[in-house]
């Protein structure tokens, strides 16, 4: 398939979904510039491990795992008594590494930014290492844990181990180059499925935040707020943040 660059920036969602069906050639001004392909590799799963921090093929091995997928009900086993942070998208598992100081730095600022502006309200901004549970469908179940989240249904969602199984209204991730393809593409596909509402992308190297806005499984509007800017929800309303504040 062959398809220009505002067609792919005004329908995101739909080409993530469909270059896992087929190879699609991305142009400008009538020149061939880029390619999108799936993610997924016909390689081993168990030579993943240096891709982007995925699961040991000692880890894996210890159970019993002869494919390149783990199941929702083997990931659950696997990192019930670990104390490494995985995440589990699409039926991989990934390592997730320690933080830099500057990702820190910025996830800081973020927090004390949502923290002060959701003071008092029903929506809680919430930090990880906290485990969120999504679906993109009944049989593909998800476990990640975006940088900052942000819940307006806790109470109703919690179960009986104090876990939260609700779907979030705003997830933030900050990118590095370790997680930016899966940051950018599987959870941006992740999030818009699985019922988020706002996505937001901080970019600590260029300075920038892309948000996001979802509705019905699709990209309904999306922005890219730059060194100088002010950002805006686009859900919460009156919520703005400077970037220089953040950087």
């Amino acid at each position: 398939m062959i398809i220009n660059s505002t067609d792919l920036k005004n329908n995101l969602g739909k080409y993530l979904r469909e270059c896992a069906r087929e190879e699609i050639i991305i142009t400008k001004n009538n020149r061939r510039i880029a390619k999108l392909v799936s993610y997924e590799k016909d390689k081993n799963f168990f030579d993943a491990v240096i891709d982007e921090g995925v699961v040991s093929e000692k880890q894996a091995q210890a159970f019993n795992l002869d494919a390149k997928k783990m199941s929702y009900e083997e990931f659950l086993k696997f990192n019930e008594n670990t104390q490494k942070r995985y995440e589990y998208i699409d039926g991989q598992v990934y390592l997730l590494s320690s933080p830099t100081a500057d990702h820190q730095r910025v996830l800081g600022e973020l927090h004390v930014a949502f923290y002060n502006w959701f003071k008092g309200k029903k929506c809680v901004p919430f930090l990880a290492p906290f485990d969120i549970t999504l679906k993109k469908s009944a049989d593909n179940i998800n476990v990640v844990q975006p940088d900052l989240i942000v819940i307006c249904d806790l109470e109703e969602n919690l179960n009986s181990k104090d876990h939260y199984m609700g779907v979030p209204v705003l997830a933030v991730e900050i990118i590095s180059p370790s997680t930016r393809s899966r940051d950018i593409i599987k959870k941006l596909d992740l999030y818009m499925c699985a019922g988020i509402i706002e996505y937001w992308i901080v970019n600590p190297s260029n300075i920038e935040i892309s948000v996001y806005f979802f509705e019905n499984g699709e990209i309904l509007k999306n922005v890219t707020f730059k060194e100088g800017e002010c950002l805006e929800s686009y859900f919460f309303e009156g919520f703005r943040i400077k970037l220089q504040d953040i950087f």
